[in-house]
C-alpha cells in the first residue's frame, strides 16, 4: 500500500511540474511566413517567438519535410561588406521575451526545397526548443515584395 501511495504521489508531482508550463505559460509564434522559391533553390521562414514563461529557453533547431535540410542562420555583414549567413546551433529565447526572425537577421533556412513554393501555398515546419515542447506550424508562402523582405542575392555562406 505504501508503495502504491508513493508511486501515485510521485506521478502527481511530476504532472504538477509539467502543468506549470502547459497552463497559459507557453511559447507562442506570430507573424510567420516563408519566402517563395523554385524547386531545388533555398527559401527562408521568418517569424516572431514570444516566451510567456518565467524560464529562459533556447530554440535549438527546426525541421521540415519540404526541404533537403533546415538550418537556423543569422545574416551579418562582415568587415569586407559582404552579407554572410552564420549557422546558429541554438538561439536564446529569454523568459517573458521575444525573438524576431526577419529578413536581414535571424531566419530559418530551407535548403534545397523539394517543390516550388508559390505565394498562396503553405509548408509544414516544426520548431524545436531545449525546454518547451516542439511547435508545429503550417506556414504560408508569401512573395517577398509583399512582405517587405529583401531578396537573397548577395548572400555568401561562411
Amino acid at each position: 500500500m505504501n508503495r502504491l501511495f508513493l508511486f501515485l504521489l510521485t506521478g502527481v508531482l511530476v504532472l504538477t511540474g509539467c502543468a506549470q508550463v502547459a497552463e497559459g505559460e507557453e511559447v507562442e509564434v506570430h507573424n510567420y511566413w516563408a519566402r517563395a522559391a523554385s524547386k531545388g533553390d533555398n527559401s527562408a521562414v521568418y517569424l516572431l517567438l514570444h516566451n510567456h514563461t518565467k524560464q529562459d529557453d533556447e530554440m535549438i533547431g527546426a525541421s521540415s519535410d519540404s526541404a533537403e535540410a533546415v538550418e537556423v542562420h543569422e545574416s551579418k555583414i562582415g568587415d569586407d561588406g559582404i552579407m554572410r549567413m552564420i549557422p546558429q546551433a541554438s538561439v536564446p529565447l529569454p523568459a517573458d521575451g521575444e525573438l524576431e526572425f526577419a529578413p536581414g537577421g535571424l531566419h530559418i533556412m530551407l535548403v534545397g526545397v523539394k517543390k516550388d513554393f508559390k505565394p498562396g501555398d503553405s509548408i509544414e515546419i516544426v520548431l524545436h526548443f531545449r525546454i518547451h515542447e516542439d511547435i508545429s506550424l503550417t506556414v504560408p508562402v508569401m512573395d517577398t515584395a509583399e512582405m517587405g523582405g529583401a531578396g537573397m542575392d548577395g548572400y555568401v555562406a561562411p
